[in-house]
């Protein structure tokens, strides 16, 4: 975890694969939301979580919408940083925020959002810190 300022970034690194691009070895758009999917996965392992344990606690995170902005290409053979935060949990919401940077010189590929229910495995909503208080506590703790 990386602090700057409030922000308290989680960061995984990844290198952009052939599959991912198109044509023009440029990475297809679409891949950025996988990215993100990684980053969030690594993020919520780095906190001591992992998306299997919150299923065995009885809840799902589904995303509810999601937002990408795009501001250079990603090429294949990059080495990617993603970075990952929490913006805020409440109640039944989560709100994550991104980042994509080539390295070394960390320049910014396209920055995004992720929203998230809390829900039971049944799909119905629940409030997180109700359901999983240990896990609410350690959102909040995060969020900046």
């Amino acid at each position: 975890m990386v602090t700057e300022g409030k922000e308290k970034w989680f960061e995984t690194t990844l290198r952009v694969r052939y599959q991912e691009t198109d044509q023009m070895q440029v990475v297809y758009h679409a891949n950025y939301l996988v990215w993100f999917e990684v980053g969030r996965t690594e993020m919520i392992r780095q906190m001591g979580f992992t998306y299997r344990r919150f299923e065995d606690m009885g809840f799902m995170l589904p995303l509810s919408e999601a937002h990408v902005k795009y501001k250079r290409s990603a090429r294949y053979d990059d080495e990617i940083l993603i970075r990952t935060r929490v913006i805020r949990c409440e109640g039944v919401r989560l709100l994550l925020g991104y980042e994509a940077l080539r390295l070394p010189d960390r320049e910014l590929l396209a920055s995004g959002e992720t929203h998230h229910i809390w829900t039971t495995t049944d799909l119905k909503p629940v409030r997180l810190e109700r359901h999983a208080p240990e896990v609410y506590r350690l959102m909040k703790q995060y969020e900046w």
